[in-house]
């Protein structure tokens, strides 16, 4: 589960049509013991296999939820919410995974900003009984929803129309798949050559980690639109 994953990039004349997958979670207990206080969670994160701080920071997107929480990983969330520590929340809440590079290297990140908070405080926070933090993992289930795209001009309509979970399967989860750690939209149109080049900077240039699907979504056709040269 740890990015980058290596394959290999290959670039063809004719790209091939691409085509458009969905995706779902299948959320399991991540096999680590639930963290009542400040301490036990740090004690939990240094040792807790990386599928599950890839869940709490990258796979949130996809849960479903009744309001978009200030924070965008559940440790924040669990910070804010459970501890009711503010400083720690907003410490946490601004952790980029994407822009470590790997999964250690933001797991170390998580470990220092717990053990900063604990030095500070004399009294460690804990949570009441019933909100622990529960260590979860899931697995990606993969489908084919039966649509492809055939040229670049084609992209900003069928971004359009995808799913929430398409989209966060092509442009978030793909950078876990692809050499260059970049959306499965940029791979496709390297194949087109200098033409995609505008596009793909575009593309390059969203930055999507602290959006919801539905903001990515807006900033991505727009992104492309305006590359074109079309005004939405």
């Amino acid at each position: 589960m740890e990015w980058p994953l290596r394959v290999s990039s290959v670039t063809m004349a004719k790209p091939f049509p691409f085509e458009v997958k969905d995706c779902a979670l299948i959320v399991s207990m991540g096999g680590v013991p639930d963290a009542m206080n400040l301490r036990e969670l740090r004690e939990r994160v240094a040792t807790a296999p990386v599928e599950c701080l890839y869940h709490h920071f990258c796979e949130t997107p996809l849960r479903p939820a009744f309001d978009d929480p200030e924070f965008r990983n559940d440790f924040a969330v669990w910070a804010s919410r459970d501890l009711h520590d503010r400083p720690l929340a907003e410490r946490l809440g601004v952790l980029d995974p994407y822009a470590h590079l790997d999964m250690e290297d933001l797991r170390q990140s998580l470990v220092d900003i717990i053990e900063d908070r604990l030095s500070e405080t004399e009294m460690i926070p804990w949570a009441q009984p019933g909100c622990e933090f529960h260590f979860m993992k899931a697995v990606t289930v993969v489908f084919d929803t039966g649509r492809s795209i055939d040229q670049p001009t084609e992209l900003p309509a069928a971004i359009e129309a995808m799913t929430p979970s398409s989209l966060y399967y092509h442009f978030i989860e793909a950078r876990r798949r692809t050499e260059e750690r970049h959306d499965d939209f940029s791979h496709w149109l390297a194949g087109w050559g200098d033409e995609t080049r505008r596009f793909r900077e575009a593309l390059d240039a969203v930055d999507f980690y602290f959006l919801t699907l539905q903001e990515l979504k807006t900033n991505v056709v727009r992104a492309i639109s305006d590359a074109s040269g079309v005004k939405r």
